[in-house]
């Protein structure tokens, strides 16, 4: 018979692995007897542990072949392992586990060199209560990396937009820079002939275009939510659209989840806004057009009686709704579901390929919304 006595230190992966790192070879101390023989040695392969989180483990090794205290051929363990520890796995692959999650994360800080102090507030908090997976702790040192990004990093809304997605500035400048050609093009195919004599038209809807494109991209875009809780006397409305995700159809992250009606809530939420910024920036474009048009009228005489001042009100409503309901719908599904669901768990290896397919569904949305605009406008008589 033998039995052997070993004493590991405690250590974050004991409880998760079934082959703990086995302690530096301790002398063996024999006793010996003419009808007993002992043997008090570190065994290298244990078939039975104790294992304890908080306190030093004990490990008992049986060597007996015969199992002794309940030994498994397969190395089972006592307690039992393989069990997916103390968290649920998410569809993205994170493990809900908050101690892991957290220990991760402050690995990666430490391997950088950095401190949850030196990180913004609301990005420590959501560490140190487990929110954040380590994937986001690592891309917000990546981009940390470039300084305009550094720069942007401070920002909230910025913040939450890049660690959900590394390409937002990229689909940012896309959808600004491919604005005016498309939506120029778009005017041009409806009006054709009258495209030059409506010249005044087409600029207040391409101003109107620029200055909405960016919310736009802004609104719907996915996020990893920093925001704190509200406070107790917060009304119920308020703590509703708080805790909707800003994407109807964003990936949830780990531990996080939205229901079909915070879904929903996310698209109210993103309309009224949109509404606000459509007829916001309609009001800024049809009253530069028609400051044009009373240009026009002082330098040709002629023309006075055949150019008409654009109706600034009934346009910029008209142009709120149309921003609330048509873009609203669009963007969100571009960015939740075509971009973050179908383009990127494709290509997401391949950043130049994926911005390009991003770059030409982008366009393609910007110039069906300038097409759709018009036909809306003539509808509704507003042009």
């Amino acid at each position: 018979m033998s039995i052997a006595f070993s004493f590991v230190p405690p250590s974050s992966h004991s409880l998760s692995s079934h082959s703990p790192s086995t302690p530096k070879s301790l002398p063996p101390i024999s006793f010996s007897s003419s009808s007993l023989h002992l043997r008090l040695t570190p065994s290298p392969s244990p078939s039975l542990r104790l294992n304890r989180r908080a306190d030093p483990l004990f490990i008992l090794h049986s060597t007996d072949s015969g199992g002794g205290f309940g030994g498994h051929d397969d190395g089972g363990s006592f307690g039992g392992h393989g069990g997916g520890g103390d968290g649920d796995a998410n569809d993205d692959g994170e493990h809900n586990d908050g101690h892991g999650g957290l220990n991760e994360a402050l690995l990666l800080l430490a391997q950088a060199g950095r401190s949850l102090e030196s990180v913004p507030a609301d990005l420590a908090s959501a560490i140190k209560a487990g929110k954040i997976p380590a994937s986001v702790v690592a891309r917000f040192l990546e981009l940390e990396k470039s300084p305009l990004m550094q720069w942007l990093l401070k920002f909230t809304g910025f913040r939450e937009r890049l660690l959900a997605d590394d390409l937002f500035l990229a689909k940012l400048g896309m959808e600004c820079g491919v604005g005016v050609i498309a939506k120029t093009a778009a005017e041009y195919d409806r009006r054709r002939e009258n495209f030059f004599n409506e010249l005044e038209i087409v600029f207040a809807d391409v101003v109107m275009a620029i200055l909405a494109d960016f919310m736009l991209v802004y609104l719907p875009a996915p996020t990893v939510s920093l925001r704190p809780p509200l406070g107790v006397s917060a009304g119920a409305i308020s703590k509703f659209f708080h805790n909707c995700p800003d994407n109807a159809f964003q990936v949830a992250l780990s531990g996080t989840s939205y229901s079909l009606l915070q879904r929903f809530g996310a698209i109210v939420r993103n309309g009224s806004k949109l509404f606000a910024v459509g007829t916001g920036a309609s009001l800024v474009g049809t009253a530069v057009t028609n400051a044009l048009i009373n240009a026009k009228k002082a330098v040709n005489k002629s023309s006075a009686e055949e150019i008409e001042n654009v109706p600034i009100l009934s346009t910029s409503a008209a142009y709120g709704v149309y921003m609330a309901v048509s873009s609203n719908l669009r963007y969100q599904v571009l960015a939740g579901v075509i971009e973050q669901r179908v383009l990127e768990p494709m290509l997401h290896q391949h950043k130049l390929i994926l911005g390009a397919l991003c770059f030409a569904v982008r366009t393609g949305n910007t110039y069906l919304g300038s097409l759709l605009w018009v036909d809306y406008a003539r509808w509704i008589g507003v042009q």
